[in-house]
């Protein structure tokens, strides 16, 4: 069965996403509005990379000397780098910053800042988990190589009954992760699928500008401060280690709530390598927002709390999705068409936390076995 597709169900509701994208065109049309990025996202971005650029500067200048000064920069590059995650390079690299692809392409390249090599990331997220979300043995964002469970399709081990609480570790190594091993295993794998091609790369182009692009964020974010410093290397790699524990805990905490919770849904292609919903209404059946009413916190996490309107639209930068949002709310609630919401981010944490514990001791697995064997009522 060929992995890189899933056929969807055209027949499902197909009314829905034609109405809903011609709801969303007729609000940029009539308020002439670009759906790329605006003046307050260039300013966002702008805070963004200043949050991580300013303390390297710092470190790499010659000034500091103390590690009470640099552990504190290290702490503001981690929240730096989710920022840069989060709120620049995501939508650079759906191409949705700027009408030019050069401004997409160089802010794009920043996920190298987050230990990411950039090309990995366009795949994985782009092209696997947009395309087949919650969808077992396709998303990739569901796939944790057998450490953690994250869907009710996946073995269930023993160890999984206190994944809820190990969780958080696993997402504090994200970032490290990435840097250290996940990058080349996603770079032979999806050499071998034929994805690189995608990308206009070989399997040796790729591997070597990943390696160059590593080798220089550890020699900048790394080697450097211990030379120039003259702190106890220990010391400043002590604080490197926390400033990736730091982003990828972030990064983690803000992706998760929007897909692996209680109420979204999880799938398995049939024989035919096909799913029961329209590509949309899966969109809308596995995804879920939270603590849209918070400005703020929206403008912190990059929109992404509005992750069905991302889902939906990938083509329109994060900084429109809370003036999209009452059209799809009220669109799907004309087609009947779930629009799953959490009012605040913690509710939307108990709710992934919930989950990661009901699958971790199968009870999700009883309540799914449930609902798929009880009788169909007698119609009067």
């Amino acid at each position: 069965m060929n992995k890189n597709t899933v056929k969807f169900n055209a027949n499902d509701n197909p009314e829905f996403v034609s109405t809903l994208r011609k709801r969303v065109n007729q609000y940029f049309a009539d308020n002439n509005l670009s759906k790329y990025a605006n003046n307050a996202m260039r300013a966002k971005t702008v805070f963004m990379l200043l949050l991580y650029f300013i303390p390297l500067a710092f470190l790499l200048s010659g000034v500091v000397s103390s590690f009470a000064i640099a552990f504190p920069l290290y702490i503001v590059m981690g929240f730096g780098m989710a920022g840069i995650g989060l709120c620049v390079m995501h939508d650079a690299n759906h191409g949705v910053y700027s009408k030019n692809n050069k401004i997409n392409k160089a802010l794009g390249f920043t996920a190298n800042f987050l230990g990411a090599y950039h090309i990995n990331w366009k795949i994985q997220h782009n092209v696997l988990h947009h395309s087949f979300t919650n969808i077992d043995e396709y998303d990739e964002d569901i796939d944790k190589k057998g450490i953690i469970r994250f869907s009710p399709h996946q073995e269930r081990k023993g160890i999984f009954r206190f994944q809820a609480f190990y969780a958080p570790l696993l997402y504090g190594l994200m970032t490290f992760y990435w840097l250290v091993a996940k990058d080349i295993d996603q770079l032979i794998s999806y050499n071998k699928r034929g994805l690189l091609k995608g990308q206009g790369l070989t399997f040796k182009k790729g591997l070597g500008l990943m390696l160059f692009n590593k080798t220089w964020y550890v020699a900048l974010t790394l080697v450097a401060p211990i030379l120039i410093t003259g702190i106890v290397w220990w010391q400043v790699i002590l604080a490197f280690l926390l400033m990736q524990f730091i982003s990828g805990l972030v990064l983690a905490l803000v992706f998760q709530p929007a897909h692996v919770i209680t109420e979204t849904d999880f799938y398995q292609v049939d024989e035919n390598g096909s799913v029961e919903n329209n590509w949309a209404v899966h969109q809308m059946r596995t995804t879920s927002n939270f603590g849209n009413s918070s400005k703020w916190f929206s403008w912190i996490v990059g929109g992404l709390n509005h992750q069905i309107e991302h889902h939906l639209f990938p083509n329109i930068c994060h900084i429109h999705y809370d003036k999209i949002a009452p059209i799809v709310k009220k669109t799907a609630a004309e087609y009947g068409v779930p629009y799953h919401h959490h009012k605040s981010f913690g509710v939307a944490l108990k709710s992934h936390f919930s989950l990661l514990n009901q699958l971790g001791t199968g009870s999700y697995d009883k309540k799914v076995k449930e609902i798929k064997t009880a009788p169909i009522p007698a119609v009067a």
